[in-house]
């Protein structure tokens, strides 16, 4: 694991890279939704099947899923602008894919590759941390993850106009251009982030992984139109369990996984991640839903019969009250920290959820609560990639990013999959024709509000982090740290290195390290790889200690002082951990007997002679439950029974004789 040395380059005002930012996760969310309002009418522009008029929703999903967690882990290794220009070069590319093909093939091949603009939203955050001093991010992050919102709000009155003024092919190469001019500004205005961790990347994790997300997403999205228990939708569950079954054990494995499975398994990270289901279900059922009501008849008794663009842009509103909702955001985190954040915007997300049920008899109304929803979005998902970069290595944020992100979609298209299920089963018939109810849109409400209390539960439960959040600002230097001369310069100090063994250089695995600043605050941390690689990033100038651990070597503690300090620094083990203890018989040491470790079910086993004192020394295996043998130099006689090693350096004497082994543990 290496890193790049930071470079010399032009620097633009801060706020002109969060807008360029923002504005890509806005075009992203555009080109997402441009299509939804123009579904009823694809089947007349393409001559197919409203079935087959679905997999233009379908096909963008199921390309996220694969590109996003992909494209995010390429750009923690060789760059985050880099891999963010490819994510929208190809989304360009899709647009005028789809606009010039002009059949309903070449739309479809163009929407799969708009897939690949999934990954733009988790990269851009990340490098909004790099980039920006603290005292920024709180609110350029807020604006990043409202942008989802807004664009999605924006799309569906946009997508409409343009329909209606320049026909269909111009709902994608409006997007393609504008997405095309905002790559020309991420080059000049966007720096490239110096944070970033090259290595051996994750072939089989990747294979993996797209395949078992593929065969999820499908058969959520396409369980409603195939049966849930037809044989399709059946072995898509199969296959997905099949994949993923295949893919924990291999990410485990791999000293460089796509996915960092025990850091995703950390409490806050995993907590987090189930939130971000929880809130995209909850999230996504406002967007579905209120156009669709706004729009139905009249006749229906609740209906208010507006237009596709009328609907449209009642949802402006909720756009703009996500705008708003960041710098509030912001706030929140800076002074309470991101999990009141989030507990806080799941709640109102629930109480909104309340007053659509309650209220649904005015455009206004309707409006309102919309409003209310998406105030309560934006602040989760604001805080969600707060949480997740104050707890994972600086140098993982992209990918862990656009693991939650990934996440997130799970929860819209399995909202997407309930929302169809209960508007087509809870029907009113109005001249011959079948609308949904009043009652399938307070189900869909219900639904969308219990997970948005159980996004909260969640959300309580996340323990704050002990690490300086992400986007916290440092508004006092520790003890034996100096402060940046300007208030809003940013100068990270990136220490990579190898964990080795003192005795023989060779590379210690999968070992952790953890950067404390003067106050004992940890800073960042990170887990070696398989060549014992390590990179951990410092907020600036000052003394720092850095802890490395290994569960089957003693743990070493050093202080770095910078500057002064190479930013290179390797980390030797010196002691291995062992377990030892002395064999006796009737009071008298033992020599020669053989002393046997073993697992319950046959794991390999680990065995020594004890020595001319009786004393025995054996490499310390993990925690768990073990059998511990002796067997005495005559070879006939042996002793066994059950220990349990709870920690490390675990003394076990042995005396042999009379009522039998006599073991003490002593820790």
């Amino acid at each position: 694991m290496t890193t790049q040395p930071a470079r010399k380059q032009r620097t633009y005002p801060d706020w002109l890279v969060i807008a360029v930012l923002a504005c890509g996760g806005i075009v992203v969310s555009l080109e997402k939704t441009a299509v939804v309002p123009l579904l009823p009418e694809y089947p007349r522009v393409f001559g197919v099947s409203s079935d087959d008029v679905s997999w233009m929703v379908t096909v963008t999903l199921l390309a996220a899923a694969v590109a996003t967690p992909i494209v995010s882990r390429l750009a923690d290794m060789y760059g985050k602008r880099r891999m963010l220009l490819l994510a929208m070069a190809v989304m360009v590319v899709g647009a005028f894919t789809a606009s010039v093909g002009g059949t309903f093939t070449w739309a479809l091949v163009g929407r799969g590759l708009q897939g690949f603009s999934g990954a733009v939203i988790p990269v851009g955050i990340s490098i909004l941390r790099d980039a920006l001093p603290q005292k920024k991010i709180a609110g350029a992050v807020s604006l990043m993850s409202a942008s989802f919102g807004i664009g999605s709000a924006l799309g569906l009155p946009l997508s409409g106009y343009i329909y209606d003024r320049l026909g269909w092919q111009a709902t994608f190469w409006v997007v393609g251009i504008i997405a095309a001019l905002l790559m020309v500004a991420v080059v000049v205005f966007v720096p490239e982030s110096h944070v970033r961790t090259p290595g051996r990347f994750d072939y089989l994790g990747a294979v993996l992984l797209s395949a078992g997300m593929t065969a999820l997403l499908l058969a959520i999205t396409k369980g409603g139109v195939w049966g849930w228990t037809s044989y399709p939708v059946v072995g898509l569950f199969a296959g997905a369990a099949v994949f993923f079954a295949l893919w924990f054990p291999a990410e485990l494995r791999n000293g460089q996984p796509l996915v960092d499975l025990r850091t995703s398994a950390r409490r806050p990270v995993l907590l987090t991640n189930i939130g971000a289901v929880l809130v995209g279900f909850s999230m996504y059922a406002n967007m579905l839903v209120t156009t669709q009501q706004l729009q139905l008849p009249r006749e229906t008794g609740f209906g208010f019969g507006l237009s596709v663009v009328v609907a449209g842009l009642t949802m402006i509103p909720s756009g703009l009250a996500m705008v708003a909702a960041a710098p509030v955001s912001a706030r929140i985190t800076n002074g309470f920290g991101a999990k009141t954040t989030m507990v806080s915007g799941c709640a109102v997300m629930a109480a909104g959820y309340l007053w659509r049920v309650l209220f649904v008899g005015s455009v206004t109304e309707i409006i309102t609560g919309a409003v209310i929803i998406s105030v309560g979005t934006a602040m989760a998902m604001a805080a969600m990639p707060t949480l997740i970069m104050s707890n994972v290595p600086l140098t993982d944020t992209a990918a862990a990013n656009g693991v939650n992100t990934l996440l997130r979609s799970v929860g819209t298209s399995t909202c997407s999959a309930v929302v169809a299920t209960v508007l087509a089963s809870l029907t009113v018939s109005i001249s011959g024709a079948a609308f949904p109810s009043l009652d399938a849109f307070r189900t869909v409400f219900v639904c969308a509000g219990i997970a948005a209390l159980a996004a909260t539960g969640v959300s309580c439960l996340i323990p704050r982090s002990r690490r300086r959040e992400a986007t916290h600002p440092d508004l006092h230097a520790a003890p034996g740290q100096v402060q940046p001369q300007r208030a809003d310069a940013k100068r990270e100090i990136m220490v990579h290195g190898r964990m080795l063994s003192a005795a023989d250089g060779k590379p210690v695995q999968r070992g952790t390290v953890t950067a404390l600043d003067g106050t004992g605050r940890p800073v960042d941390w990170d887990r070696a790889d398989d060549a014992g690689s390590y990179n951990v990033v410092l907020p600036g100038d000052g003394e720092y200690v850095l802890v490395a651990n290994h569960a089957h070597w003693r743990p070493v503690s050093e202080v770095l002082a910078f500057p002064g300090s190479a930013a290179n620094h390797d980390i030797h083990f010196r002691q291995r951990l062992t377990l030892s203890g002395r064999i006796e018989h009737a009071g008298r040491p033992l020599a020669g007997a053989l002393v046997i470790l073993v697992r319950p079910g046959g794991q390999p086993s680990v065995a020594v002679r004890s020595d001319t004192a009786g004393n025995y020394e054996l490499p310390l295996p993990g925690a768990g439950s073990y059998i511990l043998s002796i067997v005495e130099p005559d070879g006939v006689n042996t002793h066994s029974r059950r220990v349990v090693l709870p920690a490390p350096e675990t003394n076990i004497d042995v005396e042999l004789g009379g009522r039998g082994p006599r073991t003490s543990l002593r820790i």
